[in-house]
Order: C-alpha cells, then sequence, then structure tokens
C-alpha cells in the first residue's frame, strides 16, 4: 500500500484535530493514523472505498484465516506435529 505523506497524521493530530483528518479524507478517500512511529489506523471513505464493504462473509473470513494463520504459523506447525 502507497501512503501519501499528505494523509499521514500523529495520534496526538488525531485526538486534537480530527476534523483536518476527515477533511483530508474527504479529499483523498483515506489517512494513516501513527501510533508510536507506526503505522496504526486507517481512516476511509465508505463511499469511496465501496469494494471493502461488497465482501461476502466467507471472503471477509478467508482474510482474518490468512492474517491468523500467517501470524501463528510457527504455532500451527508445532500443533500438527
Amino acid at each position: 500500500m502507497m501512503i501519501n505523506t499528505n494523509e499521514i497524521f500523529s495520534m496526538t493530530q488525531a485526538n486534537r484535530n480530527f476534523s483536518k483528518i476527515a477533511h483530508t479524507v474527504d479529499q483523498t478517500g483515506e489517512a494513516v493514523v501513527f501510533k508510536n512511529n507506526k503505522a496504526k489506523y486507517l481512516v476511509l471513505d465508505f463511499e469511496k472505498n465501496e469494494l471493502m464493504l461488497d465482501l461476502t462473509d466467507n471472503e471477509k473470513i478467508e482474510i482474518v484465516a490468512k492474517r491468523i494463520l500467517k501470524k501463528h504459523l510457527g504455532a500451527f506447525k508445532e500443533l500438527a506435529k
């Protein structure tokens, strides 16, 4: 995912002036909020990102399952022994 530097905000900025983030999302469709110098939150405009809403339940489950498998692959391999 490519992040435009104009769409990056700190958690402090989000707490103090969320309307600025909302304005950026209105213009660009998204913004990223960093916490402890790491990308933590993605703020999206639902109207501009309809693809996210059009996922079936099975597609959503598949996405989550892949994330869990990737995160805990070592544990799953150990359990498979």
